[in-house]
Formats: structure tokens, sequence, C-alpha cells
């Protein structure tokens, strides 16, 4: 087998009193195609870093094959100091790149190389930022979510793109079809350490919930273990006396172990505050337009949704499906057209922004506006720190500013804000932005029990379809 191109072992990284990374590894093998998987806030976006080289660990050994070039790509590209997005590309090639790729790339992705990056929405930064590590055709690509903010005809091509290349891919992102599609091996992050399945994705939630399953049954055999030995403490300790203080030493050791256990996160509760039911018609659309200076957005539109209906709005980047949503809610007015809403409609939203979180306020005074210890959810009173448990968020969390939270938490949150208010209507505008997978199971669920109506955007093709 060749050598690997980057290895990591060992990685320490402690933020705060829980480690973050504790014993982390990973290999990378020329041409491998690796996703990497695991909770919100477990690591995964700060391991990828460290295999970067932009963040240093606190203890462990980084290796990178001399002359080996690695291209990574953010979450949230840095575009100050550019004046175009062209200018950004090249900015990433190296010497003896090709440069005409960065030109090339730019234009695959439908955008001319002239934008002004202040200007760019969030589906145009991500494909600047795509076309800034790919062009180089790197020998490793360090890849953090790349479809967010994709719309689905870029992230066909970009699955196209990778198959293509030679490189060796790493690859975090919530979007399953593209993992199944590319993933050829799985490193699983959890509690802090990695294990690796030399499958794709396809083989991972399978493989995963055995090892947990056969990690509880170790829990319940320490335990029984723990009891038998607690029961000789209390009542057989006489024979030799060597041998008892030896049989001490080791329930101190189990116990000591299992107190120190660090056990998985859970599910996320995910509950739904459910309102009146709203009339039969809930929205009625004729003739909508909406134009923005010289450019039509949405032109003449009608329709009717029904209670009960689950209606799905797909379309590429800047064809109008956020603006389409909020005419159809009545937060934004048409050019031309009527938009009816039915009697006794309560919304709850989740916005593809993010917009409602100020960064400075805690995570609690975002759930409670910042009075009082409790919320209402489905009409009962809940203390916020059991509300603030259900979706996975610790106690020492919940004093800390939201500019700490990673995206997945954030979009935790918002979704946490979301569900506790009483409503008959969901709309979610990119909902899968940033959750993990197995909350984003769970939020599947969820949307396909509720008894009222779902206004639906998304690029994301398995939440789609199920």
């Amino acid at each position: 087998m060749a050598p690997p191109l980057i290895q990591l072992q060992d990685i320490h990284l402690r933020f705060g009193a829980t480690p973050l990374l504790d014993g982390a590894d990973i290999s990378v093998a020329p041409g491998e195609r690796i996703c990497l998987v695991g909770r919100n806030g477990s690591g995964k976006s700060t391991l990828l870093r460290v295999a970067a080289g932009l963040m240093e660990p606190d203890t462990g050994s980084i290796f990178v094959q001399p002359g080996a070039t690695v291209r990574y790509l953010p979450q949230e590209p840095d575009f100050s100091g550019f004046a175009t997005t062209l200018a950004y590309v090249e900015a990433g090639l190296g010497e003896g790149d090709e440069h005409y790729r960065a030109q090339y790339l730019l234009e695959q992705l439908g955008l001319t190389g002239e934008e002004d990056p202040a200007r760019i929405s969030g589906g145009e930064a991500r494909r600047a930022a795509l076309a800034r590590v790919l062009a180089p055709e790197p020998d490793v690509l360090l890849l953090d979510e790349p479809t967010n903010h994709l719309d689905l005809p870029a992230i066909e091509w970009l699955e196209a793109e990778l198959k293509s290349l030679r490189s060796a891919i790493v690859l975090i992102s919530h979007d399953r079809r593209f993992l199944e599609n590319l993933s050829r091996a799985t490193i699983w992050l959890d509690r802090g350490t990695t294990r690796r399945l030399d499958q794709g994705f396809a083989a991972f939630e399978g493989w995963r919930d055995d090892v947990l399953e056969q990690e509880e049954k170790e829990r319940h055999k320490l335990d029984r273990k723990i009891v038998a030995e607690l029961d000789w403490l209390r009542y057989g300790v006489t024979a030799r006396r060597k041998r008892n203080v030896r049989r001490l030493g080791q329930l101190h050791s189990m116990r000591k172990d299992r107190r120190e256990e660090r056990r998985g996160p859970g599910a996320v509760k995910i509950t739904v505050t459910e309102g009146d039911v709203s009339g039969k018609l809930v929205i009625e659309a004729k003739e909508i337009t909406k134009s923005f200076s010289e450019t039509v957005v949405v032109r003449p539109f009608s329709t009717r949704i029904l209670r009960g209906d689950r209606v799905g709005i797909v379309g590429p980047n800047g064809a109008g499906k956020t603006t389409l949503l909020k005419m159809l809610i009545g937060d934004l007015a048409p050019d031309g057209g009527v938009v009816r809403i039915g009697a006794n409609l309560e919304i709850a939203s989740l916005d593809q922004k993010r917009t409602a979180l100020d960064p400075e306020m805690s995570l609690r005074d975002a759930l409670t506006g910042g009075g009082g210890e409790t919320l209402m959810v489905g009409g009962v009173p809940k203390h916020v720190m059991g509300y603030l448990k259900d979706f996975l968020f610790t106690p020492d969390q919940a004093h800390s500013p939201l500019r700490v939270l990673s995206g997945g938490e954030r979009a935790r949150l918002m979704l946490a804000r979301a569900l506790a208010l009483p409503s008959n209507m969901l709309v979610l505008d990119e909902p899968t932005n940033d959750l993990d997978l197995e909350t984003l199971d769970l939020l599947q669920e969820m949307v396909a029990d509720y008894p009222g109506t779902v206004l639906l955007v998304s690029h994301d093709r398995d939440f789609l379809d199920r």
C-alpha cells in the first residue's frame, strides 16, 4: 500500500473542561475517498483544520508527505482583500498550476470571475470557494460541507467533477446521497476518538449501530460485575489478605472507569408544538409577480395550498425560491397579483440564513426571549435547561454567547426556537444545512408526522424524496 499523504496520530485538543479530540487518528492515502462523520459539535471541522495545518493540537503527531499539495474548503470562506471572484480563485494557485483552470471552473460553476465578493450570495460564495480549491488539482482535498448553499445542478456537477479527479478527498457533509456516491471509506469521530470503516457511507449506519449496541452490552456487563464485587466487599472480605487487596484495587479501577466513561450524546428530542387547526384553504396565490430593479424574479404564478399539503419548492440558486416563499406566507408583498392567507394560520419558520440569532445573546436568552427560566412548549411550561438538553446542549453552554456555536449547533438552536412555537404550518427554508445525519433523520420523521401544512425549500435530494 502507498504511504499516506497525510497522517494524524493521537491528536488531543481541549476547549474548556471536556476534551474535543481525545486521541483522534486520520490516515489519507493517494486517491482515497473518505467521509468524516459525527454529531454536531463532535470536532469534525476542528480535525479537518488540524489536518490542513490551520490549527495546532495540544498533543499528537502530524505528518504531511513532503511535496504533497493540500487544499482546504472552509464552511465560511474569507474573501477579504479580493476585488473579484477570479482574483480570489487565482490566489489559490501554486507555482506550475494551470491558470486557465481558475476562469474555466468559475464559468462551469455559473460565475464570470468579475463578481465583487462583498456582494455575492451564499451560493455564489460557495461556488467561488470550490473553484479555488479545485483549480490546482491538489493531491489532497479537505472539504467541509461543500454542498451547503448549492442548488441541485451544482451538486450533481460537483459530484461528477470530484469523481473525475485523482485527488484524495476527505469530506464532511450532511448530504446523504452525496456521501454515498463519493465515499469509499468512513471515519467516525465520536466522543473525541476515531474509528475507521473501509467501506463507504452506505455501510456506515448499520456498522455504527452495531458498535453502539456492543458498547451497551459491555456497559451492562461491567455494571453487573461492579454489583457482584460490591456484594463481595460487604459480605465476603475474609480469606487471604493479599488477594483481597488486589481484588479491592480492581473494584476501585472498574468504578473509576465507569465514572469517567464518555457516553454518546444521545438523540435530539424533536417535539413540535401544535397550534389550533387551520382552515381548509391555507394559501391561495393568483398571478403573483415580483421584480427587483430590472430583474424579474417571479413571473405570474398561481397556486392553492390546502391543509395537510407537503409542498417542496426547488430550483437553481438565484431562481427566487425564498422570494416566492416569503410572498406565499405574507412576509413580502408581490408587485402584482393577490395572496390570500387562510383562517387561523399559525406559522413556525426556519430561515436558511439563521438571521434571527443575535451572536452576543446567550443560548438561554435566545429561547426565553431574555426573561425567566421557562418557555412554553406544547402549551406546557418547560424549564429552559431541560429544553436545551432535549437538543443536546449542555448546562455549561446555556450562558455561552451564540457566536461560539458551530454551524450545526446554531441550526439545532434555530430548530428548537421554531418548534417551541404553536403552529399548524411549518415553513422550512434549507432546514438541512449544517444538521448532523442523526438529527436529520428525526427532523424527517417529525415533518412526515406533522399534522399541519409544510412548505419546504431544500436542495437535499434524500430529504426531499423522503
